[in-house]
């Protein structure tokens, strides 16, 4: 009997305003499987993950989570989903107005009552995992690079111990050097950690680094799934096109004169 996927998503649509972003999406995430997403700039993949976690109300379909279906959930088996997730949004989303530790369990201490001292002791922690020092913990995020605040963000995302991680683009705006070390910290954790993980990233040295899988999506739909080894060369036109970039395809290319 095949094992119950961590995630199991059937059928997912999605439309703003009439534009259909996710038209039948089906995917699967077993549990403790790294799975990146790729597809075009717009083609729904944030939207996806926003289905998944819950701040995005699907128009119909179906999303499971260890086997339950996510809307005939009660509120308190719903909270209790949530609480295994962590995220790390695309564009990290720190708070300004608070410290680094702060940032990083603001979801414990606002809601789920974490005292002070328990608390920043945990955000050391976690920052000391992401392989910042103590000292940074005091800081606010906007005295800290971009590659900090990337680091500061995925300590906030694995803060509580998450079954599952839930990462956008996390190397989007970061140099190759630094993005080559954030990687080599996400696929780390991630292992030492035995989490789940949905990674949307466009960056196929990144998907080498962290993921077991890659699924695309294309047209609002997943076209093709199959291991990181098989993407170099995929058995599916669209997918060979997006990951060697080339011009010519199936995909149609719209390039614009200056």
């Amino acid at each position: 009997m095949a094992e119950t996927p961590k995630i199991r998503v059937r059928g997912l649509r999605k439309a703003f305003d009439g534009n259909v972003v996710l038209d039948g999406v089906d995917l699967d995430i077993a549990a403790g499987e790294s799975l990146a997403l790729i597809g075009r700039s717009g083609s729904g993949k944030s939207v996806l993950a926003k289905c998944i976690l819950g701040l995005t109300q699907p128009d119909a379909g179906t999303i499971e989570f260890e086997g339950k279906n996510v809307a005939t959930m009660t509120g308190r088996e719903r909270e209790a989903m949530v609480d295994k997730f962590g995220c790390l949004f695309q564009n990290g989303a720190l708070f300004d107005s608070l410290l680094v530790w702060q940032n990083v369990v603001f979801a414990l201490t606002s809601a789920r009552g974490w005292k002070e001292e328990p608390a920043k002791k945990l955000a050391v922690e976690r920052l000391a995992d992401v392989g910042m020092d103590a000292a940074v913990a005091e800081l606010f995020p906007a005295e800290l690079s971009g590659g900090m605040q990337k680091r500061v963000a995925f300590a906030r995302a694995i803060a509580a111990s998450p079954d599952v991680v839930v990462l956008d683009d996390p190397t989007a705006g970061l140099d190759p050097i630094v993005t080559a070390a954030i990687s080599k910290l996400i696929a780390r954790i991630i292992r030492d950690s035995k989490a789940t993980a949905l990674t949307i990233t466009q960056d196929m040295a990144v998907i080498g680094k962290i993921a077991d899988r890659v699924a695309m999506l294309y047209d609002g739909k997943i076209i093709w799934t199959g291991p990181v080894a098989a993407a170099s060369h995929p058995d599916n036109p669209y997918v060979d096109q997006f990951i060697h970039g080339r011009r010519h395809g199936p995909i149609p290319i719209e390039v614009t004169a200056a």
